[in-house]
Order: structure tokens, then C-alpha cells, then sequence
């Protein structure tokens, strides 16, 4: 189903592996195969983390439109309560611009069918991984935790199917850089998608394995000369010289 419905005039929203991109000015709603789910989308989102005075007041202006049977997730993104069934305040995953991060709370609603597997916490004791079980799929992970966009966790966590054993980073801290899983920004058309993806996915291996002289080798053997914006490079390169784990296992989640 690839279904679209606008709700005021003259726009509409691409929705691209969970990512969510305003194709020209006003306020839509999508419906995609990631679910049924209405998403609004301001033109007015904001570039910048979701923290702003100015995306507050954008918030509420969109809320005050919308009506209160919606919520504000940030960014320019304002989605109906209640999605998951159930969820009254939904999270929402931002990925995108070498950055990525989670509007709301995570909440576990407990095991279930197709998402039966077990959390990590971070040190504050919030819901930060979650590790695959079999037979475990995104749309229930998402219903478990009340992630209104699961399959933004596929691109999140630089991978196009998830596993078994597989540990999935559901709260990425917004202060840390991410790199984009589709394609860098600003790449060029005719972009070499496949390639950048498969070095993605090696270094999100090695990351998990805590193996940061394979990163290494990964990124000078071609990776690095795939990033048009030659400051994304040198961040990484960065990263990967100072050898921090924490900080690699999110730029490669």
C-alpha cells in the first residue's frame, strides 16, 4: 500500500526508510507501507536538534492547528496520540544529517509476539538497546516500545534486516554524530549506494565486536573517499583515532 492524502494545499511528504522529507511547502499527511499511521510534517521543521525555542513555539502552533488528539515529536513532525494503539505520548526516531536522535520516552509494554527479546539500559536506568530474538520484526518492536516510526531503526542501525542476537540501538544520543545509512550528505546523483552501505554495515560489525583496527582498515580502504563533505571524513577519522567505543558504536549503531 503507497497511499497519499493531503489535508491542506499544496504539498507533500516523502517518506523514504523511515526517513521523512518535505517535498515543497504546507502541512500533509502520508500514508506508506510503514504503516497506516498519519505523519505531519510543517514546512517550517526546523534544521537544527529539536531542542529550540523556536521548534517549541512551531509545536504548538502545529498542535493548535492539528487539534489535541495530536502530538508534537519534534523537528517540524507532529503525529496522531495513540500510535501504537495504545501509546498516548509515541516516540519518534530523527535520523538524517549525520545526526540522529529520539523524540519522547521509551516505554516497555513487556514481551510479545514478534518482539520477544531483551533490553539494555543505560546507566540511568532508561531503555536504551534492545537485542533481537527470532522472529522478531520491526512494526512489533515498535508497538513494544511505542516507537511510532520502527522502521527508522533499520537505517538507524545500518541495516536493511535485522537478526537474531543482532543488539539494536533504540535511544541514540543526539550529542554524538550518526552517519547516514542511505547515502552521505550531499552525495552526488549516481551515487554508489550499494558500496557505502556495505562498508556501513562492516564497520557496525567491527564497532559491536569492539574492533576498532578493522574500522580503521575499513574506512582508509575506500570508505573515506566517499563522503563528498570532506569535514564528515575528518570527524570520523577523528573518531576513530581517539579509538572511544562508545562514541564509534553510535556513529555505526
Amino acid at each position: 500500500m503507497n497511499r497519499a492524502a493531503k489535508i491542506t494545499t499544496g504539498a507533500a511528504v516523502l517518506v523514504v526508510g523511515g526517513l521523512v522529507a518535505l517535498a515543497v511547502p504546507t502541512v500533509s499527511a502520508a500514508y506508506t507501507e510503514v504503516s497506516s499511521w498519519a505523519i505531519f510534517q510543517s514546512a517550517e521543521a526546523p534544521t537544527v536538534e529539536p531542542t529550540s525555542e523556536a521548534d517549541d513555539a512551531l509545536g504548538e502552533k502545529m498542535i493548535d492547528e492539528l487539534g489535541d488528539g495530536y502530538v508534537y515529536v519534534g523537528n517540524g513532525t507532529a503525529i496522531p496520540k495513540n500510535t501504537p494503539a495504545g501509546c498516548e505520548n509515541p516516540a519518534w526516531l530523527h535520523v538524517g544529517a549525520m545526526r540522529a536522535s529520539l523524540s519522547g520516552e521509551l516505554v516497555d509494554r513487556g514481551a510479545r509476539e514478534l518482539a520477544a527479546g531483551t533490553v539494555g539500559l543505560d546507566d540511568d536506568g532508561r531503555i536504551k538497546t534492545y537485542t533481537v530474538a527470532p522472529g522478531d520484526a520491526l512494526y512489533a518492536i515498535g508497538d513494544r516500545f511505542c516507537i511510532a516510526n520502527p522502521l527508522a531503526l533499520d537505517g538507524l542501525n545500518h541495516t536493511h534486516m535485522i537478526a537474531p542476537g543482532e543488539v539494536l540501538l533504540l535511544a541514540p544520543d543526539s550529542s554524538i554524530p550518526w552517519v547516514d545509512y542511505y547515502a552521505p550528505v550531499d552525495a552526488p546523483g549516481g551515487f554508489e549506494q550499494i558500496p557505502y552501505q556495505l562498508a556501513l554495515q562492516a564497520m557496525s560489525r567491527a564497532a559491536h565486536a569492539g574492533d576498532v583496527d578493522a574500522m580503521r582498515a575499513i574506512f582508509a580502504d575506500g570508505l573515506a573517499d566517499m563522503f563528498p563533505r570532506q569535514a564528515d571524513a575528518d570527524m570520523i577519522a577523528q573518531a576513530l583515532d581517539a579509538g572511544d567505543l562508545e562514541v564509534l558504536r553510535q556513529m555505526f549503531a
